[in-house]
């Protein structure tokens, strides 16, 4: 144990990089407040590599890791980390599959000898995958009545070109592919995409760091895949050229969902926290933002409204989403829209900007109360390669951005007039057109 009390912030000073020979970053920081240890990270392998007739098995092959091993039955697996009153989970993505785990320091050992295994021995087992296989089709199926989940669905081939990743498959493929995959393909699947390159392992918690990188060492420093392949790089979106509109009738439903969407900023993108800062004043900032005070509280027309600013990997789309009574439909997209018209002709007041800045770093330490938010945040810097020092000057750059610079992102991605719009719900009155 050691005295050192870390940084508020993490930084490069406390932070301990290292690459294993086979390609696996290990980033580690100590923290003895308490005696548990916090794992996070991620391998390069998402449902970007999935064949076009095979939606789903990529997220599939990474739920079923957790179903058994070559060495350890279900039973097993989980009845292991039951003993030391630990976690494990592992999920697939679009770009990536991540995982997280949590113990006491004296389990870590254990509980990266378990990662190890069910990420390089999964066995697959008819029984346990078969039942998973299911539940994901439940799941499916619940998603396909959820009136929001069917807006989201329908709105991304509207938000994107027809070979763009970002807008290909839907719920109904997704469904319809996963009733055909064979415990073949999964297994072949994981044989050809897991790997150690790239990936990505963050430890936080009652740990040296040398000792955490150590641990990583031996439990994954031996793992090779020589045919590996790496994610396909995604492209750029244009912005969408005039407004595109779908309904998706989903019956026995008494609300309707809107989305309304734009190709937004990648993470990496220079003016993506000018933009970040754009989305949390026009819906996230107090009670919703100004979609929020407008569409909700003050014409209560929605159930909810807010946006969203996706900034991962690619250029995620940019959202307005609201629930409303199907009668209100029409006015709450045409509500909405004067709110983007608003933020993308006029400059946010000098209020707006030092609230939504204060909230901004306001918020940035309680995000770093525990270790879980610790590792998530370096995994983060690692991920879109911000660099460690990135948290030191968050502050100063969110500071630095002017009301010009919350406009022109805002211009940039967000159009009254061109943008995709998905309604899902019971028929309407007035159909969904581009007039309206």
């Amino acid at each position: 144990m050691t005295d050192r009390k870390p940084n508020a912030l993490p930084g490069s000073d406390d932070v301990l990089r290292t690459v294993l020979p086979n390609g696996i970053t290990v980033l580690a920081r100590e923290n003895f407040s308490n005696q548990s240890v916090v794992i996070t990270g991620y391998l390069v392998v998402g449902s970007l590599q999935e064949p076009d007739d095979k939606e789903g098995l990529a997220d599939f092959t990474a739920a079923a890791l957790m179903r058994g091993t070559l060495n350890r039955a279900f039973d097993d697996l989980h009845g292991e980390l039951e003993g030391i009153g630990a976690s494990l989970g592992i999920s697939g993505g679009g770009h990536s599959t991540g995982f997280s785990g949590k113990s006491l320091a004296e389990d870590l050992p254990t509980l990266l000898a378990l990662l190890s295994d069910v990420l390089r021995n999964p066995a697959f087992p008819p029984d346990q995958t078969e039942r998973l296989r299911g539940e994901i089709l439940t799941g499916l199926k619940i998603r396909l009545q959820d009136t929001r989940a069917v807006a989201a669905d329908a709105l991304r081939p509207l938000c994107y070109p027809p070979d763009h990743p970002y807008g290909i498959g839907s719920l109904e493929s997704e469904a319809a592919s996963l009733t055909r995959l064979t415990l073949d393909e999964l297994r072949a699947f994981h044989a050809t995409h897991y790997g150690p390159r790239g990936m990505v392992v963050t430890v936080v918690g009652a740990v040296r760091p040398e000792d955490a990188v150590k641990l990583v060492a031996e439990a994954l420093g031996d793992w090779t895949n020589p045919a590996q392949p790496p994610i396909p790089p995604v492209p750029d979106a244009p912005r969408i050229p005039e407004a595109r509109r779908v309904a998706k009738v989903v019956a026995g439903k008494t609300q309707s969902d809107i989305v309304i969407g734009w190709p937004g900023p990648a993470r990496k993108a220079p003016d993506f926290q000018a933009a970040n800062l754009a989305n949390n004043i026009l819906g996230v900032f107090g009670m919703m933002g100004r979609v929020g005070h407008s569409v909700r509280e003050q014409q209560g027309l929605a159930y909810y409204a807010y946006s969203s600013l996706s900034g991962g990997h690619g250029p995620g789309p940019w959202t307005v989403s609201a629930g409303v009574n199907p009668a209100n439909v029409h006015r709450a997209i045409e509500s909405i829209l004067t709110e983007v018209r608003r933020l993308t002709s006029e400059l946010v007041t000098e209020e707006e900007l030092a609230d939504n800045k204060a909230n901004f770093t306001g918020r940035l330490p309680l995000t770093l109360e525990n270790n879980e938010g610790v590792a998530g945040a370096i995994l983060n810097m690692e991920r879109y390669g911000l660099g460690l020092d990135y948290l030191r000057g968050y502050a100063d750059m969110i500071n630095a951005i002017t009301r010009g610079d919350v406009l022109s992102a805002a211009q940039k991605y967000l159009s009254p007039e061109a943008y995709a719009l998905a309604v899902a719900g019971p028929a309407l009155a007035e159909p969904i057109t581009a007039d309206k």
